[in-house]
């Protein structure tokens, strides 16, 4: 009895719809009509040794398919890309969007669109919103348009949460594989004067030579009950004539 009322408070509050299998949602979203759905070859958010496999979806405004004449502002695009991990998603997402940034031509801004801190960019006659999420790059928008619809980003963002940090086009770099030290290189191996592997060596087998820093040239002391410490010197004995 327990269980069925916990089910029905579930059901009844509801919740954040799926993920979809194939990242975009193919069906309509309100107003917004699914048309087209095809898997992309290229990632736009390229991150280094973190394969990535990326899918888009086209929608068309119930008013203009009704007329019989669509137009480049009654179409919206959503291309959704998929990540093996999340690592490095936030802080390269962040990288092309302060590069666009700097180019001539595109204006971004960081606001809250449909409920979800995200990235706009316009400018070249295009219009995107975009947005990291767990494993996955959003971009919402498309070419023709002045703005992007809410409602698209918001359908979106219940089901891909955005992780964008506030302050991102001007704050720090979010944390990535290369924001850490880098490695010091190890210098190439030369046989003619071959140094130990400090890292592989065992200290059981091989005794590595002390630095010549500490070793350090030592005087046997004297007997002599003086107590001089200076060492003494022999003294020769005359050749009979």
């Amino acid at each position: 009895m327990r269980f069925l009322v916990v089910v029905v408070l579930i059901a009844a509050c509801g919740g954040r719809p799926p993920v979809p299998k194939r990242g975009v949602v193919e069906g309509d979203l309100g107003s917004w009509k699914f048309r087209r759905f095809q898997p992309v070859l290229d990632v736009e958010v390229w991150v280094e040794g973190n394969k990535a496999e990326a899918f888009t979806a086209s929608y068309v405004t119930e008013s203009a398919e009704k007329a019989g004449k669509v137009e480049e502002k009654d179409i919206v695009n959503v291309f959704v890309t998929r990540y093996e991990s999340e690592e490095g998603v936030v802080r390269e997402t962040v990288k092309l969007a302060r590069r666009l940034a700097a180019e001539q031509g595109y204006h971004v801004d960081e606001n809250k669109i449909g409920g979800a801190r995200a990235l706009s960019i316009t400018g070249n006659g295009e219009s995107w919103v975009m947005w990291p999420a767990k494993n996955h790059v959003v971009k919402v928008g498309g070419r023709g348009r002045e703005n992007v619809p809410s409602s698209v980003v918001e359908s979106y963002a219940d089901r891909y949460p955005s992780q964008l940090p506030g302050g991102s086009l001007e704050g720090p770099l979010p944390p990535g594989r290369d924001s850490g030290p880098k490695p010091t290189p190890k210098e190439p191996y030369d046989p003619k004067n071959p140094k130990p592997d400090i890292d592989k060596y065992d200290p059981d087998k091989v005794k590595l030579p002390e630095p010549k820093e500490k070793q350090v040239e030592t005087t046997e002391p004297s007997n002599d009950d003086d107590g001089d410490d200076e060492p003494k010197k022999k003294t020769k004995k005359k050749k009979k004539k």
